[in-house]
This record gives structure tokens, C-alpha cells and sequence, in this order.
């Protein structure tokens, strides 16, 4: 087996994986990522109790028990760019031996659920709901630097959304990945389920106009009123496809769920996003802990 070299696998003094600081044994198997450090309380205050507590950079990590189950929690900060280095660290946590530096003959599959915040793109997606993502389609060209494959239906959803957005060459080459079935199938009652684009920046890359011209002005009209088949663009971020590129590639189950806190059709912002984040939170423990 080939070892990994000091300059790719990146180890701190105690045997942590550089970034996150966790060690392996400190890493549940079922892991919650969200984007604010700050919301990693927020979610490992419903925990009955608490083991692990690491915080490195924008990279804060919780592990504890919420009933019978082991979960971590782990901020990520804002973009794909950060999810690079979440995931890869995850599944070496895991699928890595440290000491060898050799990747295990088995492999350990994660499950990684998203609680995020999101803008809706349709009109009928009312801030302080929920969406959870069918599938995450990047505009943001971090899985192009990995070698992916996709099936047909999702060869056909890229290239129709490509003709109808104009969104080619000129900016990056969309991708797109699906959420794990086996874990969508507990989140039904009370959420919106769509495809979520992921965007490389909060202001132009979404649309937003302060003092910056675009070169795409239409393009919110556009991603709102894509559709293919059932499926249709409920909302946008900046993590999700990610994730989901990212996951499937290793072979872990993600989903993303959002608190829908703006809706860019009515140009309208919730009024209590923290409200509509704790109750995501809540929401999603209760499953969470019986799946």
C-alpha cells in the first residue's frame, strides 16, 4: 500500500489532522456540518452530553451523545473552498490510518447532513421554511478538479440547465450531484425538496447588485424558472453541491437541509432567522437521533 507523504496528510503535534484538529477516535460516524462556528453550540446544546470540544481556525468541532446516538458537529465556514478541506479531512479521519499513512483495506461510510442557510428561488418557498436538497449543482468548479462521472438523468439535468442559464465556459463547468436516498427518506414531512445551486460568492455569483455590475443579470429569473421533469431549483447557497460532489466521490450518504431566511423572487428577508436556524436544528435532531 502506498504511503501518503508528510506534505499531503498534514498531522499536528498531538496526531490531529491539521485543519479540524480531531484526532480519529474524537469523530462520530454520523456528523452534522454547518457554517458559522457559532452554530455549532447552538446544535450540541441539545446533546446530553458532550466529550469532544476542539476549535482551530473557523474549524470548531463538538462531539457528543444525543440519546443513544454518537454525533459530531463541525463548522466549516462559508464555501466550497472550505468544504474541500472538511471532507477530505473527514474521510481521513476515518479511512486513513495515521500511523502507516496508508488508506484501511476497509473503508467506513459517514453520514454528513448539512444545517445551513439559504435564499428561496421560488416564490411559493416562504422564508422560515425548510428545503432539503434532492441534489447539489455547483457553479462553483471545485469537483471539476476531481475525477467524477455522472448517470443520465444527471448528464441531462446539467445540460439542459447549461442551455437554459447560459451559465458555459465563460463562468466554469456546472456538476451536479445527488443526496443520499436512504437519508432523504426521513426528511418528507415539512420540508421542500428541490435542487440547491451552489454559488462560489454571497453577492455577484448570486445575483446581488450593490456597486458591481453583472455579467448575468438575468440569471435568478433563470435559475428560478429551470425545471426538468419534477425536478425544479428551490434555492441557493454556497456548500451544498460540495458536499454532495464530495461525498458521493468518497462514498459517504450527505444530505443538505436549509432554513430558507431570504426569498429572492419577493426580495424578501425573515424577520427571525434565528428562530427559523433553531427550529431547522431542532427539527432535524429529533430525526436525526432515531435514523
Amino acid at each position: 500500500m502506498k504511503r501518503i507523504a508528510e506534505s499531503e496528510l498534514i498531522l499536528n503535534s498531538r496526531g490531529a489532522i491539521y485543519h479540524l484538529d480531531v484526532r480519529p477516535e474524537e469523530l462520530a460516524h454520523t456528523i452534522i456540518t454547518v457554517g458559522d462556528p457559532d452554530r455549532v453550540h447552538e446544535v450540541s446544546k441539545h446533546f446530553d452530553s458532550i466529550e469532544v470540544k476542539h476549535k482551530h481556525r473557523e474549524f470548531v468541532t463538538h462531539t457528543g451523545m444525543l440519546g443513544k446516538k454518537r454525533i459530531s458537529v463541525v463548522s466549516t465556514g462559508i464555501g466550497p473552498d472550505n468544504i474541500d478541506i472538511v471532507l477530505n479531512e473527514l474521510d481521513a479521519l476515518v479511512n486513513i490510518d495515521f500511523n502507516l499513512r496508508t488508506i484501511n483495506d476497509t473503508l467506513t461510510t459517514l453520514t454528513i447532513i448539512r444545517l445551513g442557510t439559504s435564499g428561496s428561488l421560488q416564490s411559493d418557498i416562504e422564508v422560515d421554511s425548510m428545503v432539503v436538497s434532492t441534489h447539489g449543482l455547483g457553479i462553483d468548479n471545485l469537483l471539476n478538479y476531481y475525477r467524477h462521472d455522472n448517470n443520465d438523468e444527471e448528464m441531462q439535468i446539467l445540460q439542459q440547465f447549461v442551455a437554459h442559464t447560459q451559465l458555459g465556459s465563460h463562468f466554469s463547468q456546472p456538476y451536479i450531484a445527488g443526496g443520499a436516498a436512504a437519508v432523504l427518506k426521513n426528511f418528507v414531512e415539512g420540508f421542500h425538496h428541490g435542487i440547491t445551486v451552489t454559488c462560489p460568492g454571497f453577492y455577484g455569483p448570486q445575483g446581488r447588485v450593490l456597486r458591481l455590475g453583472l455579467t448575468n443579470p438575468d440569471l435568478i429569473d433563470r435559475l428560478t424558472q429551470f425545471t426538468f421533469g419534477n425536478h425544479r431549483i428551490t434555492n441557493f447557497e454556497m456548500e451544498t453541491s460540495a458536499i454532495y460532489g464530495l461525498g458521493k466521490l468518497l462514498g459517504h450518504h450527505c444530505i443538505s437541509i436549509s432554513a430558507i431566511v431570504a426569498n429572492r423572487v419577493k426580495k424578501e428577508f425573515s424577520k427571525d432567522g434565528a428562530k427559523a436556524v433553531e427550529n431547522m436544528i431542532s427539527k432535524s435532531l429529533a430525526i436525526i437521533a432515531n435514523m
